[in-house]
């Protein structure tokens, strides 16, 4: 008997050896866990995260499919609840659109980057068919199905240039990993679309927010969306080989480092509607943490520690940094993600162990905060969180917040082509 035993034992090492039969390990890459063949080198994957990461890269999947599969063009709903102080709102807004495709790309499997190939062309497919036909793209769509141009439907036209920043830079992203021509040709439209209508000289020049949904230029300018476009800009110059965008980058950036508060360490949020007074009024966690993605210059890196330590919060058994200083009665997920990213770039004395610590908060929260499915990440650990501007985030799960949360945990910097961080 244990004789045959142990000849059993050798017949299993034998076949783990010869034929790699072993569990699946949770330092396994995306690729992996996906059973795909990557389709470009995947990042290093956080050993801790693995697991998590994989769930949350399921429920991209499954918002992603709500209202269709396989190449059907669709766009997908961002929230599962009320955002915004809105019930049942299932809008596709841009923003996260492009998020899911920086998700996508990053995770290096034939899967994703089909996934990838699938939003990016229902972006085409709706810059293609806006009513204006010049490159634009509005802030939010409906989610269904693009089965032709009479299903294409504008819920927000609003042309707000960071979330066509975003949805540039996506994809230049795509066409980086692909090759497809009508990638790049998108973004440059989408980037000559700015140039035109929101290039601004007051002050210290840069760009301002866009066009309302009523036609009217927007006047004031947005730290945010500097940073955005500036990255945009920089990335059409790399791929086009077109100095113009690198001259067009250097004019955003330059509005951006103007809004540089030294005294504070941080920077203003953008301008009053004059183009050129600083707007003090309210302080975002994004314009500290996007801008040291985007540029990774010392000379602001501070803007870190002041997120840090103006906007932590512990409420309700959860964990992170708020939206904004005015309401720190909550999390907001999708910024504490941003936090973690521009920590693991700058890698100072002890950023590691704190992005670490914030990404363990995401995670704590995709288990057991409210509303949760165990998957996706939630936007905020409490409803009607504010953004200090008129606005709420309410406690539904995110496509967004889940993207942000994946690229931090991968150690991807979606504005910078996705440098390592």
């Amino acid at each position: 008997m244990v004789a045959a035993v142990a000849v059993a034992v050798a017949l299993v090492l034998v076949l783990v050896l010869v034929l790699g039969i072993l569990p699946p390990s949770t330092t396994a890459t995306a690729a992996t866990r996906r059973g795909a063949t990557p389709a470009r080198p995947a990042p290093t994957e956080r050993t801790a995260d693995a697991t998590s990461v994989s769930l949350a890269y399921r429920f991209l999947d499954l918002m992603m499919d709500r209202y269709a599969t396989g190449t059907t063009l669709r766009l997908v709903q961002s929230f599962t609840g009320g955002v915004l102080g809105q019930e049942h709102f299932t809008d596709s807004e841009t923003y996260d659109d492009a998020l899911v495709i920086d998700a996508y790309l990053a995770e290096g499997t034939t899967d994703g980057l089909a996934r990838a190939e699938v939003v990016g062309d229902a972006l085409l497919d709706i810059q293609a068919h806006d009513p204006m036909h010049d490159g634009r793209i509005r802030e939010a769509y409906s989610p269904r199905p693009l089965t032709h141009p009479q299903k294409v439907r504008i819920t927000d036209r609003t042309s707000d240039v960071g979330n066509m920043a975003w949805v540039g830079q996506s994809l230049v992203d795509l066409y980086a990993a692909t090759g497809t021509p009508s990638y790049l040709t998108g973004a440059v439209a989408i980037g000559n679309w700015v140039q035109a209508h929101a290039h601004d000289t007051r002050g210290s020049g840069g760009y301002t927010g866009g066009i309302t949904p009523r036609g009217a230029r927007i006047k004031w300018k947005s730290t945010e969306h500097n940073i955005d476009l500036s990255t945009l800009f920089a990335s059409l110059a790399t791929e086009t080989g077109d100095s113009t965008w690198s001259t067009r980058a250097a004019w955003a950036r330059g509005f951006v480092e103007s809004m540089w508060d030294p005294s504070a360490g941080t920077f203003y949020v953008g301008t009053t509607d004059d183009g050129v007074t600083p707007n003090d009024s309210e302080h975002p966690e994004d314009i500290d943490s996007w801008s040291y993605l985007a540029f990774g210059d010392p000379a602001y890196a501070a803007s870190l520690n002041w997120d840090v330590t103006n906007l932590a919060v512990t409420a309700g058994g959860f964990s992170g940094v708020s939206f904004c200083s005015g309401d720190r009665s909550g999390v907001w997920f999708e910024g504490t993600s941003h936090l973690a990213d521009a920590l693991e770039q700058r890698a100072g004395p002890g950023d590691t162990a704190q992005a670490d610590q914030y990404l363990s908060d995401v995670t704590h929260a995709q288990a057991s905060g409210p509303n949760t499915d165990g998957m996706g990440i939630i936007a905020a650990s409490k409803d009607r969180l504010s953004d200090c501007d008129g606005d709420f985030y309410d406690a539904s799960l995110h496509t967004g917040a889940t993207a942000w949360y994946i690229l931090a945990a991968l150690r991807v910097n979606p504005l910078s082509l996705f440098a390592a961080a």
